[in-house]
């Protein structure tokens, strides 16, 4: 990738504009290696995700064409960092973090973990395990404004790209999430709304459900309603009792946040209003 140029573009549709890109691309010595490209019909929006081999000589000078020629108020993205920086906030659950950290562990996450945050010290001695920052940032005789600000002064010193709630079970306010806007990713299950509240693998046992699920998603002042990254399902019968549910509900979450974690790595993911387009 090191020798290649990712350039992301979000604007206005209009007639021509893969043809022009195309024409750009080629002035400034690139070749296009794949070139992915959405339109938004209802919105009259265009996206891009191009990869070319090669690096072009002057990379300002590339954006300054490429605005030149779409129309006004386009984003242009080149070369945006490869590494992101990420902070996980975490309650008791152990299985989304484990995973995160093994494959950060292994080099696979294709990301920069650079700490946890937890409302408990539940996950803290594992954390350490990995070298990994661990913060105790607890919830308990505090308002919602007093917990949320002292949260925010041990994230932003990170700088983060992302921040990944992997089981987080804070209900944040509107000004959290507009201080960490398009930041935010949350997993849960996705039995929401259907079951809300607690142990929704009980109420979905009781249901007898077929599905179970996991919904990765951008978190927004709407409860569990952001844009959607990921999602995947699985078939059950009736043999399912409430432990083996919880069991094929954590590998799912799992690896429900570990593909929009890398979706969001690799640059794959535009935002359109409460929707995402995923570039896979």
């Amino acid at each position: 990738m090191y020798n290649q140029t990712l350039i992301l573009i979000q604007c206005q549709d209009a007639v021509g504009l893969v043809a022009a890109i195309a024409q750009i691309i080629a002035k400034h010595q690139l070749n296009i290696v794949t070139m992915r490209e959405f339109v938004d019909e209802e919105n009259k929006k265009f996206f891009l995700r191009v990869v070319c081999s090669g690096v072009p000589a002057e990379i300002p000078a590339l954006q300054e064409d490429l605005l030149s020629n779409l129309p006004a108020q386009a984003l242009v993205t080149i070369n945006p960092d490869r590494q992101k920086k990420i902070v996980v906030l975490v309650t008791k659950e152990h299985h989304c973090l484990a995973d995160i950290l093994v494959r950060h562990f292994f080099q696979t996450l294709n990301a920069d973990v650079k700490a946890v945050v937890g409302n408990y010290d539940s996950l803290k001695g594992f954390t350490e395990k990995f070298d990994i920052p661990y913060h105790l940032v607890s919830h308990e005789e505090k308002s919602k404004e007093q917990f949320e600000q002292e949260l925010a002064e041990i994230i932003e010193p990170y700088q983060p790209d992302y921040i990944v709630l992997a089981k987080f079970m804070r209900i944040l306010s509107p000004s959290f999430v507009a201080r960490f806007e398009n930041k935010l990713i949350n997993i849960h299950h996705s039995f929401l709304p259907a079951f809300i509240g607690a142990n929704p693998y009980r109420q979905a046992h009781k249901r007898g459900v077929k599905i179970i699920g996991a919904t990765a998603h951008f978190v927004t002042n709407d409860l569990d309603e952001g844009p959607i990254i990921v999602q995947r399902t699985k078939s059950i019968n009736h043999s399912y009792d409430v432990p083996n549910l919880v069991t094929a509900g954590k590998e799912i979450e799992k690896a429900v946040l570990s593909h929009a974690i890398q979706l969001l790595m690799e640059d794959r993911v535009m935002r359109q209003g409460n929707k995402t387009i995923v570039f896979e």
